[in-house]
C-alpha cells in the first residue's frame, strides 16, 4: 500500500538517502547558525541598542520560540500531507532573507520583528525534516542517522558564533548578519532541487501495510501522544535537556566575556570551534552507542543510554560556574560538551519510533512546540530576568548565579530518560 503521492520514486529517494541528509544536515546547520548567531553579538548588540539583560533574553529566546514552535504544527500538518522538501526549501529561503534584515535594525522593536521572522522561517524545517529521515532510515539506524543531522544543532551554533564574532570583530554586528544571512537563500534552491522526497512509512514495511488510509486529525495526533506515557516522558525530558541548553548556549559567550574576561574575539577563538568539534563528536558517540545498545538490549535501552551521558556530564557543567580561571573553566565547558551532545539522535529518533506513521511530522512538531516553548522561549528569558534580578547583589557575576540556577534542572531530565526507557521497555512498541 503506498502512504504517499504515486510519482514518488522510492528507489530513487533510497539511492538518494545519503545525499539527502548531508543537503538536510546543512540546513539545520543554517537554521542554527541564523538562530545561534545572537549569542556572540549580545554585547555588542547591547551596548549599541542600549538593552536591557531582559530584552537581550527576549530576542534570544520567547519572541523566536512563540512563532517559531506555534507555526510548526500547522506547518507540520501540512508536511504530512504535502511535498516535505518544498515546505523545507521555503521555510529556509524565509529565515535565511530575515537574519540578513536583522542587520539594518535601529531599534529594539525593529530587531524583534525581523527575529519573529527568523522564527516563523525556521518552522517549517524540523518536522518535515525528520520525517523524511525517518521514512529514509529503519529504526536499527534511525538514531544514528539522526544524530548526524544533529550535527546541524552543535556545528551551525558553533561556526555560527565563530564566524560571526571574527565578523562583528573586524566589522560589525551587522554586518556579521548578513555574512550569515544570505548564503542559505542560495541553500534553498540546492534544497529544492536535489533533496530526495521518500514514500511515508518507506522504511517501516510491515507499519505502512497496517496504516490507515485516512489522514488522522491534529487532535487524534494530539491525543495519541498524550495517551502514550513513553512519549510523554521524553518530551519531558528533551524539553528540560533544551532549556539549560539554550540558556548556555544563549548566554554562554556573554558569561565569558563578564565572568571569565574573555573578549568577543577570545570567545570566537578559542571556544566556538572547539565546542562545535567537540560536540558533533558527542552527537555522534551518542547515536552510535543508542543504535548498538538497541541491537543488544531493544529499543528500550537508547533512552538509557542518554541518561548515562548526562549523569557523566553533569558535574563537569556545573562546575563551569564554580572555576574563575578562564582554562580550567573551559577545560570543564569542554568535558561536558562531549558527554552533553549524545541526547540529540537518540530523542528524536526514538521520538519518530513512537509516532504512528502519517503523524511524524505533527508529533515531531509537537515536541518541537513544547521544547522550544519552554526550553528556547523561557531558557534565555528566565537567565535574562535572573540575571538582572540578582544585580544589585552580585553584580557582574548575576550572570553566572542565573545560569546555575538553570544548569540544577537536569536530575529532572536524567530520571524522565530513565522512566521513558522503563515505560518503553513495558510497552509493546519496544521492538529490535
Amino acid at each position: 500500500m503506498r502512504l504517499d503521492r504515486p510519482e514518488i520514486d522510492d528507489t530513487l529517494a533510497l539511492k538518494r538517502r545519503g545525499w539527502t541528509l548531508a543537503l538536510l544536515t546543512l540546513t539545520y546547520f543554517f537554521s542554527f547558525m541564523d538562530r545561534q548567531i545572537l549569542a556572540i553579538l549580545l554585547e555588542a548588540i547591547k551596548a549599541d541598542l542600549k538593552l536591557s539583560d531582559t530584552q537581550l533574553g527576549l530576542l534570544s529566546g520567547l519572541v523566536f520560540a512563540i512563532f517559531y514552535a506555534t507555526l510548526g504544527i500547522p506547518i507540520a500538518r501540512l508536511a504530512d500531507r504535502t511535498s516535505r522538501k518544498r515546505i523545507i526549501a521555503i521555510s529556509l529561503a524565509i529565515w535565511s532573507a530575515m537574519t540578513a534584515l536583522s542587520g539594518v535594525a535601529q531599534n529594539f522593536t525593529q530587531l524583534m520583528l525581523a527575529r519573529i521572522g527568523v522564527g516563523i522561517g525556521e518552522a517549517g524545517a524540523g518536522p518535515p525534516s525528520h520525517s523524511i529521515i525517518a521514512d529514509l532510515y529503519p529504526p536499527e539506524k534511525r538514531a544514528s542517522a539522526m544524530a548526524i543531522y544533529s550535527l546541524g544543532v552543535l556545528l551551525g551554533g558553533g561556526l555560527g558564533m565563530m564566524i560571526g564574532g571574527f565578523v562583528a570583530h573586524a566589522y560589525n554586528w551587522r554586518v556579521a548578519m548578513m555574512v550569515v544571512g544570505l548564503p542559505g537563500v542560495v541553500l534553498a534552491v540546492i534544497v529544492w532541487l536535489f533533496v530526495a522526497e521518500p514514500g511515508r512509512g518507506l522504511s517501516d514495511a510491515q507499519r505502512a501495510m497496517d496504516a490507515p488510509d485516512a489522514m488522522p486529525s491534529l487532535g487524534e495526533g494530539i491525543a495519541a501522544m498524550w495517551r502514550d506515557p513513553a512519549a510523554l516522558y521524553l518530551v519531558v525530558a528533551v524539553t528540560i535537556t533544551s532549556l539549560v541548553g539554550y540558556a548556555l548556549t544563549g548566554w554562554g559567550p556573554s558569561y565569558m566575556q563578564r565572568s571569565l574576561g574573555m573578549s568577543m574575539l577570545d570567545v570566537s577563538k578559542y571556544v566556538a570551534l572547539p565546542a562545535a568539534i567537540i560536540g558533533s563528536t558527542s552527537a555522534l558517540l551518542g547515536g552510535a552507542a543508542a543504535d548498538r545498545a538497541a541491537k543488544r538490549h531493544g529499543l528500550h535501552a537508547q533512552s538509557w543510554v542518554v541518561a548515562v551521558f548526562k549523569v557523566v556530564a553533569f558535574p563537569f557543567a556545573v562546575g563551569f560556574y564554580f572555576v574563575d580561571d578562564p582554562q580550567l573553566a573551559l577545560a570543564s565547558y569542554f568535558i561536558a560538551a562531549l558527554f552533553a551532545g549524545a541526547y540529540l539522535g537518540p530523542s528524536f529518533a526514538l521520538i519518530q519510533h513512537l509516532a504512528p506513521l502519517k503523524l511524524r511530522s505533527v508529533w515531531a512538531a509537537l515536541t518541537l512546540l513544547v521544547i522550544n516553548l519552554v526550553g528556547l522561549g523561557l531558557g534565555p528569558f528566565l537567565v535574562g530576568q535572573l540575571s538582572d534580578q540578582l544585580r544589585p547583589t552580585y553584580g557582574a557575576d548575576s550572570l553566572r548565579w542565573s545560569m546555575l540556577c538553570v544548569a540544577m534542572l537536569t536530575p529532572l531530565a536524567i530520571f524522565a530518560y530513565w522512566r521513558a526507557g522503563v515505560l518503553m521497555k513495558r510497552s509493546a512498541v519496544d521492538t529490535k
